[in-house]
């Protein structure tokens, strides 16, 4: 078995191609032609067998690059399969209407994504699907959330904005005993930061769109985990129709190519912006789980061999004081994503919790000074400096 930095360049592609193509060609085609009847009746049969055609039937089925990446992506997992899906959300939400139906309830630990809480609390619930939210530190809570009704656990790690780290030992644990499915969210993470199929959980999700393609230029979602329960969620896609195209999934594949150069380097630039800003007079506190300040450090030592480009911290100024901290920037962009090789910064008060009440961002730990800095491959000490100046400006 060869390590992660090789496997994200070659792993689920043949060496040989179409026309002698190096790279994985987009096959630009919503509906694949067969050759005679005789074709299309051994097409039906492989398919119905389980055996894998040589090429689709409807675009809406899979794509071939679209099956090398998900072949990839469940390589750098360890895990049995995966599926792409359109975008991140696409692959949550997917993923929750494959296993769960009216009058069942399940689990979310606090501080995930704000649209996965969204759906949980309001689409979910329109489809008298029930959900508890749960601290993200507190397994005995969560135990003690769990129904006869109880189909599975949520979770997201490390968690955005605050970058939580759950033991998910301790959670797989609980699952396992009550039979319960367990998914993780592991954008943050990367398959190059943590393992979460070696540490037991059943399935876990990214969105594509962040460090997997790594270059802000995509929409992509996927789910990875054993072959039969990744299918019972294709069978789901393949009805709902939430594909990922046949270029976006060429980029996807392009920017796998170099994930393990851009973790090194994010990972990098993450832990020295994160000591440097816990130094700094006008910081009131710093979220990565690569400091020993952080709730989560001893669990994220534990389970995690990085902790990415991702940096939360409240400054000690006011709310016009910190929109000065993001003006003077001279290298990131302001914008609500992360994981490419552009730097990209945010106010989550201005960005992703905009239009919430004082009361209710309160209740989020979201103050109007909170900052979510997202490194790219930018040098390490262009990045340091220009948040050293920009600080001065407020």
């Amino acid at each position: 078995m060869h390590n992660l930095d090789t496997l994200t360049v070659h792993a689920g592609e043949e060496k040989k191609k179409p026309y002698g193509a190096l790279s994985m060609p987009i096959v630009q085609t919503s509906t694949y032609a067969f050759t005679d009847t005789a074709d299309l009746i051994a097409f039906m049969e492989d398919k119905q067998a389980g055996r894998k055609p040589a090429h689709g039937e409807y675009g809406r089925y899979g794509n071939p690059a679209q099956s090398v990446a998900e072949q990839r992506l469940a390589i750098l997992e360890g895990a049995e399969d995966a599926l792409l899906l359109a975008s991140g959300m696409a692959a949550i939400t997917g993923t929750l209407l494959t296993f769960l139906s009216a009058g069942d309830h399940y689990i979310v630990t606090d501080d995930c994504y704000r649209r996965t809480r969204q759906f949980s609390q309001t689409f979910a619930a329109r489809m008298g699907i029930e959900c508890t939210i749960v601290p993200i530190d507190e397994p005995q809570t969560l135990e003690a959330a769990i129904r006869p009704n109880t189909k599975l656990i949520f979770t997201e790690s490390p968690t955005n904005p605050f970058l939580r780290v759950v033991d998910l030992q301790a959670l797989t644990a609980i699952a396992h005993a009550h039979n319960l499915l367990s998914i993780v969210d592991t954008t943050f993470g990367t398959p190059f930061n943590i393992q979460p199929i070696s540490l037991g959980i059943d399935l876990v999700i990214h969105s594509a769109t962040k460090y997997l393609g790594g270059h802000n230029d995509l929409l992509s979602g996927v789910v990875i985990g054993q072959k039969e329960t990744i299918d019972q969620i294709r069978e789901l896609q393949a009805m709902m129709g939430a594909i990922p195209d046949p270029h976006n999934t060429f980029l996807l594949l392009r920017g796998l190519k170099t994930l393990a150069l851009r973790i090194e380097r994010q990972n990098k630039s993450g832990q020295a912006l994160a000591e440097f800003l816990e130094g700094h007079d006008h910081i009131k506190q710093v979220w990565y789980p690569g400091l020993t300040s952080h709730p989560d450090y001893e669990t994220a030592s534990r389970i995690m061999t990085g902790f990415g480009g991702v940096v939360s911290f409240e400054l000690d100024t006011d709310a016009a004081g910190a929109r000065r901290f993001i003006d003077a920037l001279q290298i990131p962009y302001i914008g609500p994503s992360l994981g490419g090789v552009e730097s990209i910064v945010e106010q989550p008060a201005l960005m992703s919790h905009f239009g919430l009440s004082a009361d209710e961002r309160q209740c989020l730990g979201i103050t109007d000074e909170l900052v979510r800095y997202a490194a790219g491959i930018e040098a390490t000490k262009d990045l340091i400096a220009d948040i050293a100046q920009a600080l001065t400006a407020i």
